[in-house]
């Protein structure tokens, strides 16, 4: 019996230790007191990053893109999750936002009212971001237009539909560690941010594991469909031999070699990356 109300009490002790240290972590209070953002430079992140591909409305088409009321369903093993809002509308958006806002959201998964993010929004690759370029994506999104659409509901298994269990996984695999962690040349280094950060390529071609964390010892080594239609290719340098001209020509076309044409969401990542080729000569002057 004594040792029954031990193990009680030491059940009780781990599981408030484990709750303490899965609480929100947000960004401390200064930390984006000394950056001003750059709209221009904001809008090459913006685009770099994916945001209007899954904010945008279903179907939406040239400048609709820019209006970011969400509404899109993205199936997953746990559920499916609907992008929310992300306009400037102040009340069903995010225009009430302040710039830590914003940086806790994609760095730390933290929302304004302290509450855990659930991990459809990819702020394990997004951790890795410079503080620049959030301010500058900030700056950028402040300039687009605001829509009153309503954010949808998730709709979760129940058994993944508490936000306090998303602390857990943050301490298994939320931090800002380089799947590809070597000395590089500052061209490859720069390739790696983009990889690894904003166009957080690895979140859909490396496997996860049944938590739902990137098997980083498989980095983008592909991955099934979240929708469960077909397979996301691996894209490591064992399979994907092609050139570094075939790679630019196939991320701002969508042709590969073969003369095949892109499909499915990779069609808006293919879009993305030929809108930041197109601002500038040199696509990446802030990365």
């Amino acid at each position: 019996m004594r040792l029954t109300r031990w193990l009680v009490v030491l059940g009780l002790i781990g599981g408030a230790g484990l709750w303490f240290l899965a609480r929100p972590a947000p960004l401390s209070a200064g930390a984006v007191d000394s950056l001003t953002g750059d709209a221009a430079k904001g809008e090459r992140v913006f685009w770099a990053a994916g945001c209007a591909s899954c904010h945008m409305a279903a179907e939406a088409k040239g400048e609709a893109q820019l209006v970011l009321s969400g509404g899109q369903r993205f199936p997953s093993d746990f559920g499916t999750f609907l992008a929310p809002n992300i306009s400037q509308d102040p009340t069903h958006g995010i225009g009430g936002w302040r710039l830590l806002d914003l940086a806790n959201a994609l760095k730390r998964g933290v929302s304004p009212e302290g509450e855990h993010y659930f991990p459809a929004l990819p702020y394990a690759s997004y951790a890795k971001m410079e503080m620049q370029d959030v301010a500058d994506l900030y700056a950028f999104l402040k300039t687009l237009p605001a829509d009153a659409t309503p954010s949808q509901p998730h709709e979760l298994d129940l058994l993944f539909s508490r936000r306090e269990a998303v602390g857990v996984w943050k301490l298994l695999f939320l931090n800002d560690n380089w799947a590809v962690d070597e000395n590089l040349t500052p061209t490859a280094d720069r390739g790696r941010y983009i990889a690894e950060a904003l166009a957080h390529c690895g979140e859909c071609h490396t496997p996860r594991n049944l938590l739902g964390g990137m098997d980083t010892a498989r980095w983008l080594g592909g991955a099934p469909n979240p929708s469960g239609e077909g397979r996301i290719p691996n894209i490591t340098p064992a399979k994907l031999t092609w050139g570094v001209g075939e790679i630019v020509e196939y991320l701002t076309s969508g042709f590969t070699p073969e003369y095949d044409s892109v499909g499915g969401h990779m069609a808006h990542v293919v879009e993305n990356m030929a809108r930041c080729r197109k601002r500038t000569a040199s696509p990446w002057p802030n990365i």
